[in-house]
Formats: C-alpha cells, structure tokens, sequence
C-alpha cells in the first residue's frame, strides 16, 4: 500500500510537470522540482534533529511512570471496564495491563512508542482468540480505538509546532482533545452496535458517564468564551497539563522511592533508537510530497475541491488542510509530512496550518494500523474492524474542521 502511494505521487508530478512543460512552455518546472526534492531531505533532518529530544524525553518520563506503578494501577483501575467491553479477556490478563500502556502512550501523543507495546497486546489477545485468521471481538475493539487516535496530549504536534516556529506551539490542545474524543466516541459506538456490548451496564456508565458530563460541562464552558479567550484558554491548559504531568511523573517515582534519573536514562535511550529509525520514512514522505507540490498536481487536486467546495457557498479555508486528512488513513509518516509541508507553505499559524494540525491529531492511520496490528499476528479476517475505524476517522475530520473553525475562524 505504502509503496503504491509513495510511487504514486511521483508518476503524478512528472505527469503534471510534462503537461506544465510541454502544455504551457513551463521548463523551469523541473528545476522547482530537483529544489524541493533536495529543500524536503534537508527539512527532514531539521524536523528529526527536534523529534530525537521530544521522544527521548518523553519515553524517559514514560519510563518512570511505569517504574513508579502507574501503569498497573490504571489497568487495575480500567480493569472493570474493560471486561465488560471485552468480556473473553479474564481478569489480570497480561493483555489488559499492555492495552494500558498503549492507550497511555496513544494518549500523550507518542504513537512510535505506543506500536510496540500495542502489538504486545494484540499478541497477548490472540493467545484468546478461538479463530487465529479472523479477527476476535476484543481485537477488533482495540484495533478501532486505536485507530480512533485517542490523544490527550499531542506532544508530537506540538513539537512539528515548535519546529516550524509558532509563537506558541500548545495553541491547538483544546481542538485536537475535542475532535479525538468525537472520533474515539465514534469509534466506541460503532464497534458496541455491531458487537452487541452493553454500554449501560451500571459498571459502564459508572466509567463513561460522568466522562460524558465533565465533557459537556467543558464544552458548555468553551462555548460562552470568545475566539481570543478559547485561543488562551488551550494555549494555558497545553501548557499546564503538559508540566503538570511530567512533574507527576517525578513526584511519584520519588515518592514510590524509584531511582527517576536512571529510570529516565533506560527510557530516553530507547527513544532515542526509536526516533533514528524514522528518518528515512521521513525523508521518502517528505521529499515526494515537496515534488508533488513543486509540480502543481497537489495544487490542481486542491483547486478542483476548493470549486466544488465554493459552489456549494461553503467557506474554502479549511480546504488546504485536507491533503493530511486524504493521506492519514494511509501512512502516518504520509501525514505528517503534509502538515509540515501545509505550515511551510501556508504559515504555521495559518488557518490552513491549525486545521491540519487538528486532524493531524485526530486522527489515526486507519490501514497502517490494520496490516500491521493484523498482519502481526496473522488475522486474514479483520471483519467489522475496517468499517468501523473509518467511521471513527471520518468523524475525527469533521470534528477536526469544525472545532477549528470554532477556535479560530
């Protein structure tokens, strides 16, 4: 899949620049072309120089948390939920305390790190699973929610933020929390109807409504500020909640007497292998994508949508956002490289920018995740799992669009 799409853009630029070259006489098509093939590769080092420290730092504290008991605690504590959202897996599976951590490292952004404890987890179900080449219900459910991209705190957002020079990188916190929680939802419902699960069960609700009210609550909040007062608002709580946590972090490795500096040394070292294997995803994304932009297919595609889109009397601004949501359910690395591509061309801060950023956040590569999680474990069946995640990513990009045009329309 990565391959076609990767090839892809590149037989669409030289199509576009051929047509440019020889339609309009536009010979210095090429020269743009060999530009930008050559100004992606260099921003792919400028961006992995920032993301070596980002996800060194945050497997560090990650790693603290874990050595600190937090991560069996809040399997313990989600352990009632999750058996009755997936009852074939028994109490004090190694499974549960696996999705934990997963939905942990989802939760604060860190996707590279949550995939490798995410396919831990998926083996574990699999020990469960009656059919090994068809997807079991628990595995679908999981698949669905991490493909929802539950993302309570988009570190890596707001380090491609930070990269890219915005005045203030956490500006996107509220957004992003308000379209992953619709996708994740969504997600959530979704898989319940077709499995039949119980969500009011009195132990159910007891976890989600009073979730369900706080973020009502919350978004009633939300809606009497004004647009500058919603901007501070999500720049302040970013902040906050992203110091806020790593100084819990410290304080309960300390208190539960865990050495935190050589815990956070274990931790950072296994970010730091992390993120160098991503650079040539990076540079291969990033350098097709400038192509495809140099030679002006990318721009013609958006045309045609931004006329669609105006015949309709619609606003056009978010239009510029969308070639990270079309390329997200495929390739994570595909994604990424548009939003920093749509902040390069666009301005970071633009409203193109913080769309994108929004999605960016919101969503999940839905595909990826299905073949590798799958693929891992050898399911040929995924089921429900495929529809089910695509409505999930849907609503995220939707969400995604609104609440931006909420924040900062």
């Amino acid at each position: 899949m990565l391959n076609g799409l990767w090839l892809g853009f590149f037989v669409a630029a030289a199509v576009a620049g051929f047509t440019r070259w020889l339609g309009a006489g536009d010979a210095g098509v090429f020269a743009a072309m060999v530009e930008a093939l050559f100004a992606m590769a260099k921003l792919s080092v400028e961006v992995m120089v920032l993301l070596f420290g980002t996800l060194t730092l945050w497997l560090g504290f990650l790693r603290i948390a874990e050595a600190a008991g937090l991560v069996n605690a809040l399997a313990r504590w989600l352990g009632p939920l999750f058996r009755r959202l997936m009852p074939e897996v028994p109490e004090g599976h190694p499974a549960l305390g696996l999705i934990t951590l997963n939905f942990a490292a989802n939760g604060l952004g860190l996707d590279n790190a949550a995939t490798p404890m995410g396919l831990k987890a998926m083996r574990e179900l699999q020990t469960l699973n009656p059919s090994p080449v068809s997807a079991s219900n628990a595995q679908i459910l999981f698949l669905v929610l991490n493909a929802s991209s539950l993302t309570l705190l988009p570190v890596s957002i707001f380090m491609y933020r930070a990269q890219q020079g915005a005045a203030d990188p956490t500006l996107v916190f509220l957004p992003i929390l308000l379209a992953t929680t619709a996708s994740t939802v969504t997600g959530l419902l979704t898989v319940a109807v077709v499995q039949r699960l119980k969500l009011w069960d009195p132990v159910v609700l007891a976890y989600l409504l009073p979730l369900a009210l706080a973020l009502a609550g919350f978004m009633a909040l939300l809606a009497s500020l004004s647009a500058a007062a919603l901007a501070s608002l999500s720049s302040l709580m970013g902040n906050l909640v992203l110091f806020g946590l790593i100084l819990a972090f410290l304080l309960l490795g300390a208190f539960k007497r865990v050495a935190v500096y050589e815990r956070f040394i274990e931790g950072a070292k296994e970010g730091f292998d992390v993120a160098k294997s991503l650079l040539p995803y990076l540079v291969a994304m990033l350098c097709a994508i400038g192509v495809l932009r140099a030679s002006g297919a990318l721009d013609l595609l958006l045309d045609g949508i931004r006329w669609a889109v105006a015949q309709t009397g619609w606003d056009t601004r978010f239009v510029d956002a969308l070639p990270t949501a079309l390329v997200k359910p495929f390739s994570g690395s595909a994604a990424r490289a548009m939003l920093i591509e749509t902040m390069q061309s666009q301005g970071v801060d633009s409203f193109p920018a913080l769309a994108a950023a929004t999605i960016q956040g919101s969503t999940e590569t839905t595909f990826y995740v299905l073949a590798v999680y799958f693929g891992a474990v050898g399911i040929q069946r995924a089921r429900h799992a495929v529809a089910c995640a695509l409505l999930a990513e849907l609503a995220g990009v939707v969400a995604a669009i609104a609440v931006t045009y909420w924040f900062f329309g």
